[in-house]
């Protein structure tokens, strides 16, 4: 009898670490007075992101001038970001648009696992985009053998093939926890702290992988991105020409803004060695590396950019004519 009742309490405790399926999302907001507000303003802000990288992509394909290295990866750039804007955005969307919303167990782990994939591809990306500069203003001499084509390609591959290759690892160590309740996501997305945070089995090593791969994504890629920026720096410090080390000096500190914003926001969140408990600040910090890096890059990157103006001035001139 004893055996019995103790087979039976198992199976029940059994049930109960697989009995979530779904996960709610409380979205950005709860607050009914201001989620209409918000929804128009993020949609905007969506739509406008999808624009800018879309006549980037396609500036980038039908201008042969613009057929260079550095182009190349800004093409991948807006291409990564369409992506990385409409992995979060469309549940944030929602979020406002009818309140705390059901999402089913797999689509969760399917949305972690495509954001996951994208933020390391961007990490990986803007390294190697600093690399391109800092081989174009330090060794102007060996820039065409140094970002000939099959190094281009190389650099963009690794960076799309080892974002999903962490994402594999980490999104499997992540699905294979148990969730017996609740199941309420204080976030607009499936992101690793708010899951970790429901998890009601020992997440010991999930936090290890996920540690050890943000320091070496996000360390790795930023300290390349320090590395280049610091030696533009000297690079541009020692130009003769003060309009031309002017010129550099803004480019540089542009890009750096966006750079910082992004590394910072990321890191805070996802270098840490424990899971974060103040999911309203994770929101907002979330709210500044899916929504608002992705509106700025292209602005940052290529819209301010000289070639990219002429390219599309001419693509105005000839739609007109």
């Amino acid at each position: 009898h004893m055996f019995c009742r103790n087979i039976f309490h198992l199976s029940l405790e059994l049930g109960n670490m697989t009995r979530v399926q779904e996960f709610v999302l409380l979205g950005l907001s709860t607050r009914p007075g201001i989620r209409n507000a918000l929804f128009a303003v993020f949609l905007t802000l969506y739509l406008l992101t999808l624009l800018e990288n879309t006549l980037i992509i396609y500036l980038i394909c039908s201008h042969s001038e613009l057929h260079k290295p550095m182009y190349f990866f800004l093409g991948n750039l807006s291409c990564l970001e369409m992506c990385y804007v409409s992995v979060t955005m469309p549940s944030l969307l929602l979020g406002l648009w009818t309140g705390p919303c059901h999402v089913p167990f797999t689509a969760c782990m399917t949305q972690l696992f495509f954001f996951i994939s994208l933020i390391c591809m961007e990490c990986t990306l803007l390294a190697s985009m600093a690399y391109d500069r800092y081989v174009a203003i330090c060794h102007p001499l060996h820039y065409p053998l140094l970002m000939r084509p099959q190094v281009c390609l190389g650099l963009a591959l690794s960076s799309w093939l080892g974002g999903l290759l962490v994402s594999v690892v980490k999104t499997s160590c992540i699905a294979s926890l148990s969730y017996c309740g609740p199941n309420v996501l204080n976030h607009f997305f499936c992101d690793v702290s708010p899951l970790l945070n429901l998890s009601c089995t020992h997440v010991a090593l999930t936090e290890l992988v996920d540690f050890i791969s943000a320091i070496i994504i996000l360390w790795g890629s930023l300290l390349v991105a320090i590395a280049s920026y610091v030696a533009i720096g000297r690079a541009v410090l020692c130009m003769s020409s003060a309009v031309a080390r002017r010129k550099a000096l803004s480019t540089c500190a542009s890009h750096l803004v966006v750079v910082g914003i992004f590394y910072a926001a990321t890191l805070f969140i996802y270098a840490r060695p424990s899971r974060i408990e103040a999911m309203d600040l994770n929101k907002v910090l979330s709210v500044i590396y899916t929504v608002v890096t992705p509106m700025c890059n292209p602005i940052i990157y290529c819209l301010r950019n000289r070639e990219v103006q002429a390219a599309f001035h001419r693509t105005l001139h000839c739609s007109r004519s």
